[in-house]
């Protein structure tokens, strides 16, 4: 297996009234959160999907399944912390990790140091080693809408030299 493993992550979640918007582990107000089984803490999933991508580990869904009542409304910081758990079993660790969240609102900048710290604090890393980017899609599809959020990340692992 290779030393360096590259693995990108995307996640879609619809968005609804009466639910809290969770992004990068930070609570956003909005009038609106995302629906799903967990917290439905896109950008969090999407770092996941990344990480466990890298190494062939499949995705979110096969190891922590929405099937499963112990993962109803499970705080998504968990999962990343046991996703960073696999991976180190693995004999890998996080380098870097680069995201964007595709949302019109609510606008999310004032946020981002804090998402940043969050997710470094989880993986071991430092802020600096954790981008967290935003855009609009200029009103057009479900996201343009409002309808939706959706996430993507890259994420570089590394062998731990022992």
């Amino acid at each position: 297996m290779s030393r360096i493993r590259i693995g990108l992550g995307v996640d879609f979640h619809q968005l609804t009234e009466g639910r809290e918007f969770w992004l990068g582990g930070v609570l956003v107000p909005h009038h609106k959160g995302a629906l799903g089984h967990s917290d439905a803490d896109v950008l969090l999933h999407a770092i996941c999907d990344a990480m466990l991508g890298a190494l062939s580990l499949g995705d979110i869904g096969v190891h922590f399944p929405d099937t499963d009542n112990t993962y109803k409304n499970i705080d998504s910081k968990i999962l990343l912390a046991r996703c960073a758990q696999l991976i180190g079993e693995k004999g890998y660790q996080v380098v870097n990790v680069d995201s964007t969240l595709c949302l019109e609102a609510p606008k999310i900048k004032a946020y981002v140091p804090e998402m940043q710290a969050v997710i470094a604090k989880i993986l071991h890393v430092s802020t600096e080693d954790v981008s967290v980017k935003a855009t609009t899609t200029e009103k057009l599809g479900f996201v343009g809408r409002e309808e939706g959020v959706t996430a993507h990340a890259v994420v570089l692992l590394e062998h731990i030299t022992q």
